[in-house]
């Protein structure tokens, strides 16, 4: 999800603080579940995570290929504001990424649906890139796709990635999404129109690799 559906321009409510530190439900749009891997955790973001979030996002090596993530730390916090309201009326999702060493967030991971009641998803990630190559975000995109067809009711969970991303292009291949085709000058970054390639996992493809790989730890 390289067009990430945060705009910040057009973001001017705030949410109040007692729903940024959200208490446990079992339906997600009161609260994200926290999903457990073995590398990592993925749970709900919160305002105090905007410091780490800033710091990790916004080096030029992890946002080149995605849209610019906010600018500042408090930009960060007017997002992460805003993403709890999008939950909350179950439209997306964004959990964040926390290595199980640490309680400070890396990355994040989101799902955006793409027709009423999620039937149709698009997923995207950004991870700090000190975390590439450790295993996390193979870690984490398991736990993120699992919850997407097994929580959110999805059916066909989509992807893009700029073809000039080889590291992004090769995770989601890595993770077994099939590669449908090119979306030709779709993303426009940096001054310039990029190439993008759509990559599509299948709910019924899932269940069989997660045969494999087994399941999530749900709390």
């Amino acid at each position: 999800m390289e067009q990430m559906p945060y705009q910040s321009r057009l973001d001017t409510t705030f949410v109040p603080a007692s729903l940024q530190t959200p208490t446990f439900s079992h339906d997600w749009r009161t609260e994200l579940p926290r999903l457990a891997g073995s590398l990592a955790s993925l749970r709900e973001m919160r305002a105090s995570d905007a410091p780490a979030l800033f710091a990790a996002l916004s080096g030029e090596q992890v946002s080149r290929f995605i849209s610019p993530p906010p600018a500042t730390v408090d930009g960060f916090r007017r997002f992460i504001n805003w993403a709890i309201r999008q939950r909350q009326s179950g439209q997306y999702v964004c959990f964040a990424i926390v290595p199980h060493d640490s309680d400070t967030p890396v990355g994040i991971f989101q799902v955006r649906s793409l027709e009423p009641a999620f039937g149709l998803a698009e997923w995207g990630f950004a991870l700090a890139s000190e975390c590439w190559g450790t295993g996390i975000f193979m870690d984490g995109a398991k736990l993120i796709v699992d919850f997407a067809f097994d929580v959110l009711g999805v059916h066909r969970l989509e992807a893009r990635a700029a073809l000039k991303n080889s590291r992004g292009n090769g995770a989601l291949r890595k993770l077994g999404a099939v590669q449908e085709g090119v979306l030709r000058r779709s993303f426009f970054r940096n001054g310039e129109y990029l190439d993008q390639a759509l990559w599509t996992i299948l709910r019924d493809e899932w269940l069989q690799a997660k045969t494999v790989w087994g399941s999530p730890v749900i709390h």
